[in-house]
């Protein structure tokens, strides 16, 4: 089964996530993502979304956490 994990670096804009993880070969989705309303209630500008199914292999994961921890490194996150 597939799944879809939404997420954000605290005090980075996902669409900086997305632009650093695009340049390591990793693709998400960022933005609204079609919740718009959801995203005002809850007071949150956007979100990165990442999604897995069968085509996705253990390292392509460990790949995208690498990702987000350059990001991290990138923008100075602890």
């Amino acid at each position: 089964k597939g799944g879809a994990v939404s997420f954000s670096v605290e005090g980075v804009h996902p669409h900086d996530v997305a632009t650093i993880l695009d340049s390591e070969g990793i693709a998400i989705r960022s933005g609204h993502l079609c919740a718009q309303p959801l995203m005002e209630r809850l007071d949150v500008p956007a979100v990165g979304r990442a999604s897995f199914y069968l085509y996705n292999n253990l390292e392509e994961i460990d790949r995208l956490a690498d990702g987000i921890e350059k990001v991290k490194k990138i923008f100075g996150v602890k």
